[in-house]
């Protein structure tokens, strides 16, 4: 396994609030994070604890409110919209519990979709990537179907494929089990172990503790705070109380 110890995500005092009809809502409150290269990291906690706001933070898809980002050393909470999709391009895969497969896209167009926007790279190696990754979840055999004449669980293979073309440093799963039956779901997760022990950056939000357990480490989230294990039971037990 490549952890080799350098920070990949750097997070500290990351605040993000949500106003609404005058309503403020602080989704998250003050978070420090770090994430090591070759780290596999899972995000845990009750639902509404900032969990998905985290990650579409660390995903670019999002901005915080306050709070310093840095990814690959990079300062990045405060880039305009079309450096942080460049950026999103060439650093980071999304895996999302819907798949958000496009319908009338090929496995094969679905997989080499992302990459087009990669002006310089010539068809050639996206061919060769595409084939690659493809392979690597075993769904090459299927680069001629559709979304709709896949499995749940084939198109969640093919969304990792997607994710893993690029070659980003960091792969990002949101509940990436959420719509696939305990059988699938084990199986996506063997491949996310799998991609882990060939060197991936891997950080997956779930609120299942048995999906969790898959993860090198657990960053537990409660009311948009990083919490202690022993700190969040003992919360999640006066909630219940």
């Amino acid at each position: 396994m490549s952890d080799n110890g350098q920070p990949l995500i750097q997070i500290t005092e990351l605040t993000k609030v949500f106003y609404t009809d005058e309503i403020e809502t602080h989704a998250l409150s003050g978070v420090h994070l770090m994430v090591n290269k070759g780290e596999y990291v899972a995000m845990s906690g009750p639902s509404g604890c900032g969990k998905s706001t985290l990650l579409s933070i660390i995903g670019l898809l999002d901005t915080p409110t306050g709070g310093r980002y840095m990814l690959n050393n990079k300062p990045v909470e405060n880039l305009d919209f079309a450096e942080r999709a460049r950026i999103r391009n060439q650093e980071i895969g999304f895996i999302f519990q819907s798949f958000n497969l496009i319908g009338d896209l090929t496995v094969y167009e679905n997989v080499e979709l992302p990459l087009t926007y990669r002006q310089r790279m010539p068809s050639a190696e996206r061919k060769q990537r595409v084939m690659e990754a493809l392979e690597r979840v075993g769904m090459a055999h299927r680069v001629r179907h559709y979304p709709s004449q896949l499995s749940g669980g084939q198109q969640q293979r093919v969304a990792v494929a997607r994710a893993l073309a690029g070659k980003p440093s960091i792969l990002l799963a949101d509940e990436p089990t959420g719509n696939l039956d305990s059988r699938n779901g084990e199986a996506v997760m063997e491949l996310l172990q799998n991609l882990h022990r060939e060197g991936a950056t891997i950080c997956m939000v779930t609120h299942d503790p048995r999906f969790a357990k898959h993860a090198q480490r657990e960053v537990h989230l409660f009311d948009g705070k990083v919490v202690a294990e022993e700190e969040l039971k003992k919360l999640m037990a006066d909630v219940h109380a």
